[in-house]
């Protein structure tokens, strides 16, 4: 009897570190609490039980996220509803880079940018919008943060379902001749 795709031992370890990670960060963030719900060792165990089923379909990285996220936005015990739709919302889920990594990938882009392969198209738009010149320059301190900002935003209108694609419409094609009197004249000019 086939049960579906088998899951490597090391995958299956990191998700069960990811789902005691998860109760490890409530129980510290949210005492009292935690121990009203999940007073005994049975008790915890079956939450344990139930939220690695509930929570299996996402990657152990999603799931660290959603915890950071849930605590950060909750003043009470979240809920099992309330870890899933921010596992959901959260970047790893969607199985794109980090905005370190699509950051970085911005920056080693050439022109023509429609060519390049991107990883995903969000990262040329967000660099788009932002700015080449900004995201290359070296000495500007906020073009992480901007470029984050923008990033953000786009991957947020992806989870509602917009698609981001990049047309090679605006790549000329032919290029234009080269003007061989602007040559010989600089050619003549600096003496080369």
């Amino acid at each position: 009897m086939n049960r579906g795709p088998k899951t490597s031992s090391s995958d299956r370890q990191k998700f069960v570190e990811a789902i005691d990670n998860l109760f490890l960060k409530l129980e510290l963030s949210y005492h009292y609490q935690f121990y009203k719900v999940f007073g005994t060792d049975e008790r915890l165990s079956e939450a344990k039980r139930l939220w690695a089923e509930s929570l299996k379909k996402f990657p152990p990285s999603g799931i660290d996220h959603a915890a950071e996220v849930v605590i950060q936005s909750n003043d009470y015990l979240p809920t099992l509803t309330e870890v899933i739709k921010a596992c959901g919302d959260s970047i790893e889920s969607l199985d794109i880079p980090s905005v370190q990594e699509a950051f970085i990938e911005a920056q080693k882009s050439f022109s023509p940018r429609q060519e390049f392969p991107w990883t995903t198209p969000i990262i040329y738009w967000a660099a788009r919008e932002v700015g080449w010149d900004i995201v290359n320059s070296s000495n500007n301190a906020n073009a992480l943060k901007a470029f984050s900002k923008v990033y953000f935003r786009l991957i947020k209108e992806m989870g509602t379902g917009k698609s981001f694609d990049i047309s090679l419409k605006d790549i000329q094609d032919v290029a234009e001749p080269l003007d061989l009197d602007l040559l010989a004249s600089l050619r003549k000019k600096h003496d080369i």
